[in-house]
């Protein structure tokens, strides 16, 4: 099974949600994973989200069922980032 890895953003005063804004697989997964380390992003793995997330469209908010899921991570990248 190939590597798969997903970006997400979330401008609170310009969006309503959270948006994929890169996803790949393969090499593409690895340079998304390099990008986000060389900016000092944080990383989570979480492979089943990222299958949900991998499935809805560059640009587009994630859709009100990954809500949940989604707070998760961005709950767990607060707390590592404080």
């Amino acid at each position: 099974m190939k590597k798969k890895a997903i970006a997400l953003r979330y401008d609170t005063k310009k969006e309503k949600a959270p948006k994929v804004i890169a996803k790949g697989e393969g090499e593409v997964a690895k340079n998304i994973i390099k990008i986000a380390k060389e900016n000092e992003l944080p990383i989570q793995k979480d492979e089943d989200l990222v299958e949900m997330l991998s499935k809805i469209e560059l640009d587009k908010e994630i859709p009100a069922e990954l809500y949940k899921a989604v707070a998760e991570v961005f709950s767990f990248i607060y707390k590592i980032s404080k």
